[in-house]
Formats: C-alpha cells, sequence, structure tokens
C-alpha cells in the first residue's frame, strides 16, 4: 500500500512540475536527497512520504527553506486518495525522535496510537533483528511509550523479532516494567516455542522485581511457569516457581494446576502432592480443575483418606463432582478392601446422575470378588449386564475361578457356560481352575467331562490340572482311566515320573498295596521311574502286610539303585521279625534282612556264631561294632536298633548277649539319664522309653550294679526306684516277685527302702538271678508286650503289638 500510494503521489508531482513553472529545482538537500516530498495528512508510517523520480537525473524537491524556516511555495496537501485537501504555504518540517505530532499545515496533529504502534510494527517485520532494526528504531519522528510497545509485541509474528523490540525498549530513558509487556513478550515467546527466550524473560522480571515492589504483583511471572509446565520443562518450571515464592509473588491457582499435571504426567505423585501442599498453604482458591486433578491421583497412590477430604470440601463448596472423581474414588476404596466406603461413593454417584461404565463395573466386581463377597459381587454383576455392558473375558475367567476355588462349583459352571455361550474360550487357567476344584471334591464324572472339553478344543491341561485329575482318579482306585491319562500326558511332552510316582503314593496312603504293585508294573513297562523314597514306602508296606513275596524284590531293587539301606530300616525288618510266629516266614525275613547288605546284619550273625568263629568275646565284639556307629547322625536309629535288638535276644533266650549289648550301649551314652544316683538319698533307673527286652535287661543289669555298690563298698541309699511307666509295670514287677523283691509297685513308680534292698541283695536266688539269666516263666514271656521305641528316634513306627512268644526258639 504504501508503494502503490508512493507512486501516485509521484504522478502527482511529476505532473505539476510540466505544469507549474514556478517550482524550484534543489539539489543535494542535506536531509532528504534526490527524494520528493509531499505533506499527506492522516498517515501514520511517516510524516512525509517520499518517492523517487523515474528519472535519477531529475530530481525535483517537495519543499525548500526559505526565510524563518518557511516554504517559499504552494504546497497541495492530499488525503489518501490523493484528492487535494489544502493548499498554502509550507512551514518547518517535523524533527523525528522529539516531536509527537505532526503538521496539518499550520495545524499541529497528535500521533494517534494506532498509527505509532504500526510504524514500530512495519520496521519490526521489516528488519527482524539486529542493528539495523535498532537504528530504525532510534529515527522514529515519536517517542514510543509502553502502551505502543506492548500492543506492537502483541502484534509481531516473530519471537525473536518481539525480543529484539524488548531489548531495545529496555534501553530506553523512557522505558518502565509493566505487566502488560511482559504478558505480551511470553504470550509471542510461547507461540514461537521459544522457551529458552521465556527463561531469559523471567531473568528480566527477576531482576525488576528488585528494583520496585510492584513487580511482585505481575501476572507474568505465573504465566512463565504455567507454559514451562505445558512444555513439559519440568526442572526449570519448578526452579522458577521456588524463585516466584522466595520473591514473595502470589502464585495463582491456574500456575498450581499446571505444575500438579507436569508432576502426575511425569510420574511424581509425591512432588505433585508437595505442590498442592504449597497450594493449600498459600492459601490459594482450590478451582475445579484442581480438585479434579487431586483426589483422583491422592486416590490412586493410596492417600485415600486426603481424597476423600478434598471430596468433601468439594460438595461444601457446591462444586459438582466430575465422573472421574466418583471413578477414583470407588476403584481406590474398593481395591484397598474399604468395601462399603465404596459401594457408598458408587451410590452417590448415581445420586448425581452420572451412571457406572463398564471399568467401574469390572472394578467393583474385582473388589468384591478378592474379598470373598461373591454374593454382592453377583449382584453387581447382574446390574452390569442389566445396564448392557458385556462382560469381557478377564472378568468372566475371575468370576468363574473365584466362585470355584470357594467351592462353589454350580454357580462357577453356571458362569462358566454363560462364558461359553457369550462366544469366549476359556482359559486354561479358568479350565484347570474348574477341573482342580472337581477333582478336589472328588467329583470324577465332571471333572472328566472338563478334561474331555479341554481336550475337544486343543487346549493343553497344565502340569497342575494332570496331577489333581490323576490324584482323584487314584483316590477312587481307577487305575485303569489313570494309566490313560498319564499316558496322553507323556505324550503331551511332561516328564511324568513325579506324577506317577505322586499316584504310586496315594496308593500307598491308600493301603492299596495290591493297585500299588500293579501301577508300579504298569511305571515299569512304559519306562516311567519312581524314586528310592517311594520304593522303600512300598516296600515297607509290603512287609506290613505280610507280602514278603513282593517285599523282597523292591529291596533288591532299591539296593541294586545305590540307594542306603539305613539302621533304621533294617532295624525295622528286624521287629517283623521279632512278632513273626509262621517258620515259613521267618525264612523269608531271614532272606530279606540278607538282602539289605547292611552292617549290622554282619553284626547280628556274628553275633550268634561261637567264639571260634568271631575270634574275640561277646563284649569286644559288640564294642568294635558300636564304635563304628556314627552317633552324630544316628543317635537315634542306634537307640531304636538297640530296643529291638534286645527284645529279639530276650525272645531268642540269650541273655547274656543281650546284657552286652545293653552295657555297651549305656557305655556310648546312648540313655543317658537312664541310671540316676543321687548320692545317699535315692538311686533310680528309668525304662520309660525302652522296649520290653531292653527294659528286663536293664533292670537286671542295673540292680547288679546297685547290689556291687552297696555290698562291695557299703553304700546304702535311701531308697530305690524303677520308673517303668503304666505299660512296663506289670511285666517288670512280675519278673521280680518271681524272687521275692522288695519293691512296691505304685501308678508308674516300683519303689523300696534301700536296707531293705540290701537285705534282699544278700539272698542266693537273688544273686543266681542277677548274675546268670532272667526267669524265662511263661506267665512273664508271654505277656502282652507292646513294644516302645524312644522318644528321641528318627521315626517312630506305630507297630502292632507281638503275639504271645514261643519260648526256647533258636536260629
Amino acid at each position: 500500500m504504501m508503494i502503490s500510494r508512493s507512486r501516485s503521489f509521484s504522478r502527482y508531482i511529476y505532473v505539476n512540475y510540466r505544469l507549474r513553472s514556478s517550482i524550484s529545482v534543489l539539489n543535494n538537500h542535506h536531509r532528504l536527497g534526490n527524494r520528493r516530498l509531499a505533506a499527506i495528512p492522516g498517515r501514520f508510517d511517516d510524516v512525509y512520504v517520499t518517492t523517487t523520480i523515474p528519472n535519477p537525473k531529475f530530481c525535483v524537491r517537495g519543499y525548500c527553506h526559505g526565510k524563518n524556516n518557511e516554504w517559499t511555495e504552494e504546497i497541495d496537501y492530499l488525503d489518501e486518495s490523493g484528492g487535494v485537501i489544502y493548499t498554502g504555504k509550507g512551514i518547518r518540517s517535523v524533527e523525528p525522535g522529539l516531536d509527537d505530532h505532526i503538521m496539518v499545515g499550520g495545524l499541529k496533529q497528535p500521533f494517534s496510537n494506532a498509527s505509532a504502534v504500526a510504524k514500530i510494527v512495519e520496521i519490526v517485520k521489516r528488519w527482524k533483528w539486529g542493528p539495523e532494526m535498532e537504528t530504525q528504531l532510534d529515527k522514529l519522528q515519536f517517542v514510543p511509550n509502553m502502551t505502543h510497545i506492548t500492543q506492537a509485541l502483541k502484534v509481531t509474528g516473530d519471537g525473536d523479532a518481539s525480543m529484539s523490540l524488548f531489548k531495545w525498549t529496555k534501553r530506553q530513558s523512557w522505558y518502565s516494567p509493566s505487566d502488560e509487556c511482559y504478558l505480551a513478550l511470553i504470550d509471542r515467546l510461547n507461540q514461537s516455542r521459544d522457551f529458552e527466550g521465556i527463561q531469559s524473560v523471567f531473568d528480566d522480571l527477576v531482576l525488576d522485581s528488585a528494583k520496585t515492589a510492584v513487580v511482585p504483583d505481575f501476572n507474568a511471572f505465573s504465566r512463565v511457569v504455567q507454559y514451562l509446565a505445558k512444555a513439559e520443562k519440568l526442572e526449570v518450571s519448578f526452579c522458577c516457581f521456588k524463585k516466584i515464592q522466595e520473591s514473595g509473588c502470589k502464585v495463582d491457582t491456574e500456575t498450581y494446576n499446571s505444575l500438579i499435571n507436569l508432576f502426575l504426567d511425569k510420574g511424581l505423585p509425591f512432588k505433585a502432592f508437595e505442590i498442592y501442599e504449597y497450594m493449600e498453604g498459600s492459601g490459594c482458591f482450590l478451582d475445579l480443575a484442581t480438585y479434579e486433578l487431586m483426589i483422583p491421583n491422592l486416590a490412586r497412590s493410596g492417600r485415600i483418606d486426603a481424597a476423600l477430604k478434598l471430596f468433601q470440601q468439594m460438595k461444601e463448596k457446591n462444586m459438582k463432582p466430575g465422573f472421574t472423581i466418583f471413578a477414583s474414588l470407588v476403584d481406590s476404596l474398593g481395591k484397598a478392601g474399604r468395601l462399603d466406603a465404596s459401594m457408598k461413593i458408587y451410590i452417590e454417584m448415581q445420586g448425581f446422575g452420572f451412571k457406572p461404565s463398564a471399568t467401574m463395573f469390572v472394578s467393583m466386581i474385582e473388589s468384591y470378588v478378592k474379598a470373598g463377597k461373591l454374593d454382592t459381587a453377583l449382584r453387581i454383576w447382574d446390574e452390569m449386564k442389566k445396564a448392557r455392558f458385556r462382560p469381557n473375558y478377564g472378568l468372566y475367567t475371575m468370576v468363574v475361578e473365584a466362585h470355584a476355588k470357594s467351592g462353589k462349583l454350580e454357580t462357577a459352571m453356571s458362569v462358566f457356560s454363560d462364558m461359553e455361550k457369550a462366544g469366549f474360550l476359556p482359559t486354561p487357567s479358568t479350565y484347570s481352575c474348574l477341573l482342580e476344584m472337581h477333582a478336589g471334591s472328588g467329583q470324577v464324572d465332571a471333572a472328566m467331562k472338563l478334561y474331555n472339553s479341554m481336550s475337544s478344543a486343543g487346549i493343553r491341561p497344565v502340569l497342575s490340572t494332570y496331577t489333581a485329575l490323576l490324584t482323584l482318579l487314584a483316590k477312587k482306585k481307577l487305575l485303569d482311566v489313570a494309566a490313560k491319562i498319564l499316558l496322553e500326558m507323556k505324550a503331551m511332552g511332561y516328564s511324568v515320573d513325579v506324577t506317577a510316582s505322586d499316584v504310586l503314593m496315594v496308593f500307598i496312603k491308600d493301603a492299596s498295596v495290591d493297585l500299588a504293585l500293579r501301577w508300579l508294573r504298569f511305571m515299569g513297562s512304559s519306562g516311567i521311574r519312581t524314586n528310592n523314597f517311594i520304593v522303600r514306602q512300598l516296600f515297607e508296606s509290603c512287609m506290613k502286610n505280610g507280602l514278603y513275596d513282593s517285599a523282597k524284590p523292591l529291596l533288591e531293587n532299591y539296593v541294586d539303585s545305590a540307594a542306603n539301606v539305613d539302621l533304621i530300616l533294617y532295624t525295622s525288618i528286624l521287629a517283623h521279625l521279632v512278632r513273626c510266629q509262621e517258620e515259613q516266614n521267618e525264612r523269608h525275613l531271614m532272606s530279606i534282612l540278607s538282602a539289605t547288605k547292611h552292617k549290622a546284619h554282619q553284626f547280628m550273625c556274628g553275633l550268634f556264631t561261637g567264639p571260634e568263629q568271631r575270634k574275640q568275646p561277646v563284649l569286644a565284639f559288640v564294642r568294635e561294632f558300636f564304635q563304628n556307629i556314627d552317633y552324630e547322625l544316628e543317635e537315634g536309629a542306634a537307640r531304636y536298633f538297640v530296643n529291638v535288638l534286645l527284645n529279639y535276644l530276650v525272645l531268642m533266650g540269650q541273655i547274656n548277649r543281650a546284657r552286652c549289648v545293653w552295657k555297651v550301649s549305656y557305655e556310648n551314652k546312648l540313655f543317658p539319664k537312664a541310671i540316676v544316683f543321687d548320692q545317699h538319698i535315692a538311686w533310680s533307673l528309668d525304662v520309660r522309653n525302652l522296649s520290653v527286652g531292653a527294659a528286663l535287661i536293664a533292670v537286671v543289669h542295673t540292680l547288679h550294679r546297685f547290689r556291687k555298690r552297696m555290698l562291695y563298698y557299703g553304700v546304702v541309699p535311701r531308697r530305690i526306684k524303677l520308673v517303668t511307666g503304666p505299660t512296663l509295670k506289670i511285666v517288670v514287677a512280675q519278673m521280680l516277685n518271681a524272687v521275692e523283691s522288695p519293691f512296691e509297685v505304685s501308678k508308674v513308680v516300683l519303689r523300696a527302702p534301700g536296707d531293705s534292698v540290701s537285705e534282699w541283695f544278700k539272698k542266693p536266688i537273688v544273686q543266681q538271678f542277677l548274675l546268670n539269666e532272667i526267669p524265662s516263666r511263661s506267665d512273664i514271656l508271654m505277656h502282652k508286650l507292646n513294644i516302645l521305641f524312644p522318644s528321641s528316634a528318627p521315626e517312630i513306627r506305630s507297630l502292632n503289638p507281638p503275639k504271645p512268644l514261643v519260648a526256647g526258639r533258636v536260629i
């Protein structure tokens, strides 16, 4: 527009030049050069519009100086359209940068703000930045003010140009800090995404705040933080925020909200809560946006009470909570197990006119399911379906599995059927849960139906599913079906050794020894191996049921697999031999003892041979065996062996050998608290933890020791006690009554005064009794014995009481 106006004016001057001969031609004017000027009132871009004559050698002055700085010729003043509005003598021109007006003829006309702003904007847009722009600004033919600069900053489109204009303005003498100016500049820089420029402007703000007390109240501080926060400049925005606080400037609600939102987006909720605490402490007004930011995030982070407090404040201020707030509170309260409060918010939300979303329904159902309140969960489930929300795959799975695990199999199967009708293919987990629960409840038909459904759907059962199904079939003694399932499991690529062994253990625990042996044979034919522990358990079950023919091969396999036959296992076989009545079974048991290849069997065989074959006395032979026992590992097993061995030796009539075994076992402190010498007060023997044979031998051997102390050394205690317990009391009492003992029988103790026992020891029959052997009276040996084993034994074995023993048996 400038160019078009200049050209119109040039044509006008050129025509006047041809028509008027009175126009003076001036060359090389000191200010305008070879340009021609005419005054155009109303123009805002300059006081005078200049144009260049097409012929550069032919120049015409639009004005000339005369006396008293007056024009010497007539001047035509034109309007915007080129029409003549005034003709008259010219006067002195306006001095740029000094005058605040233009001349319209002889009248002073002030610059309008619009004209001044337009001129500033023209220069800024043309020169952008740098010394040239500042030079042009310095040549302005008026003195700008902060209003002009602020308006110019609002319309300039370039951030760099705006920044240059602002820096030029700050160097001027008429500059004064303006909130509106800063806001305009910050807005322009934000539009240009010049965040470094915004930081620079913030530094200027801080410097200006130190010079005047007005600036800290400016809104520009908050605007900087808002823009930096929205640009996700976390550290910079927070640093600016702290500087604002230090300067004492008030921070508005929007700024707090932008910072809180930034920290939440960056995954720093606790920092966001810290900003909120600053906001609350400063007394800043909390608007709807603040509540919608804080309540959901406080609830999700576990600070539910704080969220509920804000929720209550919000309602007291008559602010309507949004659906997001209700949803977050319902979800968080439910996950925290505060189901009553969650339901209350849920009902209150409906009172505000909000309808639950599918996500809210899912959240509430999950919360009630996890809390075990399945009835309420089903009620919400029905509400969800009435609201025409379709339960998703995960929700179906959760409801089915929860009801199955709680034992509500009918409801679980009903929802499971709905799940299939809805077109969802149940997961292996859902199938497995249902199958395992039916298996656990003993429902074979339902479990097999689910298993067949899995197979038809092409779903591979997991290991736990196979295990549960096979365990159920084993408990129901459906061996053939279990074998078929196990082979299918093997075909699926699973390792079946452990599972098959578990089934074998089920048969063993149920005392189904025949089925266990059949299953073991099936495992062997299918190339499935088991472990030595289970073989040992099956062997012991065979021994307990008298299946010695089946027991021996198991033991031989056990030994051939390099398994260790320990002293406990050998002793248990020996215990069976003690109770055996039939000669044929005795041969089987001796054969089984031999198959153990245990060193205790060599000791047993050597114990019953003569001294010529042993090449050492019995006592030395027994001591040598007990010296080779590792008492740190086998102390309990050794006590168990001594009890059973003494039973066997007594019943076989081998009293002297039995006394040697007891003597050596006592020397090795296997029964350290059996004998107690309380100086002259009381001597006692405790046989409560001994077997019958061990108790009889211990009584005879200990009384012999007491006799030596009393008769040879003259030490007589006040009393002697034999602590037998209720089981051994009768047996020990009957044995001692055969030699007219002075011991009186009470509940669990046989006691007698020391003097009476001393006199009793002097009788020849007593000496004979204590030195030689126990009387083998049938009323003693045929007594119904209850074999007791030490409480510290590694394994407490429940053995049936033995049958009446036949005296005089020998091997």
